[in-house]
């Protein structure tokens, strides 16, 4: 597969929810995420098995979501993503109690491919646009 199609393949099936446990075909034993938590920049491993049980976590606090993929650009062995996810808030997030309202997050990731599958990736949240939300629908009837 071309860096293309496997994060393709990896947005259809494990990202969106439809298939998590699909992570141990298109990513390495050990991936390295980079994040940015607060402003701060950190570096998590993930494993296949723990990415699954990651998007097992969101199913958990917003339902089914959809996930659509805005913009997708690749580079060599990079490839951006730029997608959004709309889902429900039916469980508690960051100590937010559930309520059925609608939550979208926008998100944007570059992916590293090697030896045919993700290695690497470099991801950004609107975590404030999410928090926002949240602290919105809490007062909603």
């Amino acid at each position: 597969m071309t860096p293309e199609q496997i994060i393709r393949n990896f947005f259809e099936e494990v990202r969106s929810g439809k298939n998590p446990d699909y992570s141990n075909q298109l990513m390495s034993e050990q991936v390295l995420a980079h994040q940015i938590v607060s402003e701060e920049e950190q570096t998590v491993l993930r494993t296949p098995k723990d990415y699954a049980e990651h998007v097992r976590e969101m199913i958990e606090a917003y339902g089914n979501y959809t996930l659509e993929i805005q913009e997708l650009l690749v580079q060599g062995h990079k490839v951006y993503v730029r997608w959004k996810e709309v889902g429900k808030h039916v469980g508690v997030v960051d100590g937010y109690q559930p309520t059925g309202h609608s939550i979208t997050q926008m998100t944007s990731a570059v992916y590293k491919i090697e030896d045919g599958k993700i290695s690497e990736y470099w991801i950004q949240i609107d975590r404030s646009g999410v928090q926002k939300q949240l602290e919105y629908n809490k007062h909603i009837k």
